[in-house]
């Protein structure tokens, strides 16, 4: 693994005044230090790994992957204090987690399959548009601007896959065929060892790529997600 640099090519979330502190204080500091974005899990070291994915600039987001992780991004999203507008064929996988997200607010939406009214974002309410439209999933209407992303699940890789993957500001990648894993190799410029570790994968693991940067990230859910969305699977 390269040197240690930030998911999605350097992209970052919205800017915040940074704050100074003693170095004796350090210890005490209890939270990481970083970019604003959403803790999708943690690195090979233990560290959080963040998605900044409220931001002033589009950004396009593919999941090679299972529903699961999808959903554990975007209740994390939402409890950030994002919306949520889930573009999907399968409903009944995430009405319960639109009800139980925002304490009552809605602020996780889900709508069919071409079906996303515009979702006004700005600075003061980004929005994640998920879009589970299985392998070739349409044009969608509602795309990436800014403060708005989009992440596109794909359950594997379908015809447009490579398209989707070279269009992409950011990949992930969970457990694959080894075809499917020398495809994403050479589409996201992986080296062979590293793609070919891809169909060893955990239900929990993903690999979020750039083409000049991989990360490899556990997700461990909590409790709360745990009750709502189950065990890690990569197969729905």
């Amino acid at each position: 693994m390269r040197a240690r640099g930030r998911l999605g090519s350097g992209l970052r979330g919205p800017r915040r005044v940074r704050h100074t502190l003693p170095v004796e204080q350090l210890g005490g500091v209890g939270l990481p230090v970083g970019d604003d974005g959403v803790v999708i899990g943690a690195d090979a070291q233990g560290r959080p790994a963040v998605l900044g994915l409220g931001r002033p600039a589009p950004l396009e987001v593919v999941l090679v992957g299972g529903v699961w992780t999808a959903q554990v991004i975007a209740l994390r999203t939402a409890a950030v204090g994002a919306r949520v507008a889930v573009e999907t064929g399968r409903p009944r996988l995430w009405s319960a987690l639109a009800q139980a997200a925002g304490g009552g607010q809605q602020c996780v939406t889900v709508h069919e399959v071409g079906r996303v009214p515009p979702q006004g974002a700005s600075v003061t309410s980004p929005v994640l548009v998920v879009r589970d439209a299985g392998i070739r999933p349409p044009r969608g209407r509602v795309t990436a601007a800014p403060w708005q992303s989009v992440l596109t699940l794909l359950p594997y890789l379908g015809p447009t896959a490579p398209q989707l993957l070279e269009s992409a500001s950011v990949v992930g990648v969970q457990r694959v065929s080894p075809d499917e894993a020398r495809l994403i190799g050479r589409v996201m410029s992986v080296p062979a060892p590293e793609a070919g570790t891809l169909p060893e994968l955990a239900d929990n693991v993903t690999m979020w790529c750039t083409r000049t940067y991989r990360e490899v990230v556990t997700t461990r859910p909590t409790a709360e997600e745990t009750a709502l969305l189950g065990v890690a699977r990569r197969v729905d």
